[in-house]
């Protein structure tokens, strides 16, 4: 048992690279403030939606873990989720991806551009001799 007693804290790949991240553009950031330089400045914040991109695809990846804890033998933080490919049920992130809905959703049949052809209907030449003469 942990010192934060038997519950799942999620420590995975995902995020401890984005939470180094995220630290090291707060630090560049804070720091470039501080000196006063603006370039450094943006850098710094640039590399915080750098750390959310990064966390996201690690966690599509599989290097992420579902909502919840997880079972005992699957904790360790550097274990693969393999279900990530499917997307995990109610997972913000997998729902951003694609993935992971309780319930899919319905396919819509749209012909591609350029490609639809329209076929006439066949007729024999007896029926349309017959059409024509009640025509007239």
């Amino acid at each position: 048992m942990s010192a934060h007693g038997d519950h799942d804290m999620g420590h995975t790949v995902a995020g401890w690279t984005g939470s180094l991240l995220a630290v090291a553009g707060t630090a560049v950031a804070g720091t470039a403030f501080a000196a006063g330089s603006t370039a450094a400045l943006w850098a710094g914040l640039a590399l915080l939606p750098a750390a959310a991109l990064t966390t996201w695809l690690l966690h599509l990846a599989g290097w992420g873990k579902a909502t919840g804890p997880r079972p005992l033998g699957r904790r360790d933080w550097h274990l693969r989720d393999r279900t990530a490919r499917h997307g995990h049920p109610d997972c913000l992130g997998c729902r951003l991806a694609g993935r992971g809905r309780s319930a899919p959703a319905p396919e819509r049949a749209v012909a591609a551009p350029g490609r639809v052809r329209v076929q006439a209907p066949r007729t024999d030449a007896g029926s349309v001799r017959a059409a024509s003469r009640t025509a007239s």
